[in-house]
C-alpha cells in the first residue's frame, strides 16, 4: 500500500517549524530529509525514523517496524500531533545522521 499525499502533507505541516525539511518520492512512499540528511520517511501512512541513539532515548517505548520488506527496522513515531516533540526529535537526531554522500562526477571515456 502506498502512502497518501494527504498524510505526507500532514507530516510536513507538523514539521513546518523546522527549516530545510524536504522529501523525495520513492516507489509510492516518501523519504524525509532534514538539512540534507535522511531522517526517515513515510511508509504505508506511518512516520518512521532511523533508530539513532537520541531517537531511541526520546521514544523508549516506540515500536520498531519495517518500512518495507527486507529493510532495516525503523522507529514508529506515534506522537505526530506534538509539533514541539517532533522539532526536538529531529534536532536531537540530526548530529547522529550520516552526511549525504558526495556525488562524484562521472569520468569521460
Amino acid at each position: 500500500m502506498a502512502s497518501s499525499k494527504e498524510y505526507l502533507d500532514y507530516i510536513l505541516e507538523q514539521l513546518s517549524g523546522l527549516e530545510d525539511i524536504t522529501y523525495r518520492t520513492m516507489m509510492g512512499e516518501y523519504i524525509i530529509y532534514y538539512k540534507g540528511r535522511i531522517i526517515g520517511g513515510i511508509y504505508d501512512d506511518r512516520f518512521l525514523v532511523k533508530p539513532v541513539k537520541p531517537a531511541v532515548a526520546m521514544m523508549p517505548d516506540a515500536e520498531y517496524e519495517l518500512p518495507y520488506e527486507c529493510a532495516k527496522e525503523m522507529l514508529l513515531v506515534d506522537n505526530t500531533d506534538d509539533r514541539e516533540f517532533l522539532k526536538d526529535l529531529l534536532d536531537a537526531m540530526y548530529p547522529e545522521l550520516p552526511a549525504p554522500k558526495s556525488k562524484k562526477p562521472k569520468k569521460k571515456k
